[in-house]
């Protein structure tokens, strides 16, 4: 058990007894250590802005004894899975490669703990464990957007956002990344006051806290770079519709120009026709979908707006140089224990 008190027995700013809140984080293999590190850190200096234990954590994980990060660092853990305090609130830390994580005993384990009204959040793509316990059904939750095509199709019953972060209740999950510091400035603020949640913003140099209403992402003219608002406006249709792609004709038209201006305006700031562009963002789709879930290929290929299984197959080779089939099967591999 962690704490980082330098005086005990303080009451906080809104006058509640003493008496830590305890986090416990769960870490699985391959781990994001950004994520983890960024929400004990925010405990750790909680508790020495306050100068007293305000919170104290513990690292367990589903393991001997030792687990690493997706950096290959290596970390010594507490304890096994166990049981809990009631008042304990739950962190899982996941990062690459989540679906290996989601053994009969984590899952066995989260249920278990759920059911004793326990707290649970799921970081960067823990998401995954906390759905696949069934533990997010009807609630609102997010996962890295890297994921979040993967997480969509596998778990319609979850409202999945592009939220930094998302509370819905006893549940909580963000996206990865800088987001632990989001939630966790968040839960102090609640637990204490804002006050206390922007000297810790400040002492990590986090000038602009972000809110669940934040999505994860960059803007689209900051991710392309370059800045045309009805540029930006078509691709913003076009990510919105794999499934059913829209007609360059349609696209042209919602966007208030001719189709020849919308080849133009493609081909003047991408270097490519809006057909291609709305092409490589489709198998981009199809590609997560191969390498995250156990979707047939077929289904994969209607997914991402293919009707054909032949010409998806076609596509997917003149842009990654492989088929489907020999994707699925080369990222299976690397499983194989």
């Amino acid at each position: 058990m962690h704490s980082d008190p330098s005086r005990s027995g303080s009451v906080n700013s809104r006058g509640s007894p003493p008496g830590p809140r305890r986090y416990v984080f769960v870490l699985v293999d391959n781990f994001t250590l950004l994520s983890f590190s960024a929400a004990i850190e925010c405990l750790r200096i909680a508790n020495r802005m306050a100068g007293g234990a305000l919170y104290e954590w513990s690292v367990i994980g589903d393991s001997e004894d030792v687990i690493a990060c997706s950096a290959g660092s290596r970390f010594q853990l507490d304890g096994p899975l166990s049981e809990l305090g009631r008042d304990d609130t739950v962190l899982l830390c996941g990062g690459i490669e989540i679906q290996q994580a989601a053994t009969k005993k984590m899952l066995s384990w989260l249920r278990r703990e759920a059911r004793r009204g326990l707290k649970m959040g799921g970081l960067c793509t823990a998401s995954y464990l906390l759905a696949r316990a069934g533990l997010l059904d009807g609630k609102r939750a997010t996962i890295h957007w890297e994921n979040h095509d993967s997480f969509a199709e596998e778990f319609p019953e979850v409202n999945l956002t592009k939220s930094v972060f998302t509370v819905d209740g006893t549940r909580m999950t963000t996206a990865g990344g800088t987001s632990s510091i989001d939630l966790m400035l968040n839960l102090i603020a609640q637990d204490h006051d804002e006050k206390l949640a922007n000297a810790v913003a400040d002492q990590l140099i986090y000038s602009s806290i972000r809110t669940d209403q934040d999505t994860q992402r960059l803007s689209v003219p900051t991710r392309i770079g370059v800045r045309h608002p009805k540029l930006s406006q078509v691709i913003q249709m076009m990510e919105g519709n794999i499934e059913e792609p829209i007609s360059p004709a349609t696209l042209a038209r919602d966007a208030g120009m001719s189709t020849r201006q919308l080849e133009r305006l493609f081909r003047r700031y991408l270097s490519r026709s809006p057909k291609r562009y709305y092409m490589e963002l489709r198998l981009q789709k199809a590609r997560n979908l191969l390498m995250q879930t156990d979707m047939t290929v077929i289904n994969v290929a209607l997914a991402c707006g293919f009707s054909s299984p032949s010409h998806f197959s076609k596509c997917y080779r003149a842009h990654y140089n492989t088929t489907p089939y020999r994707e699925r099967g080369s990222h299976a591999s690397r499983h194989v224990l």
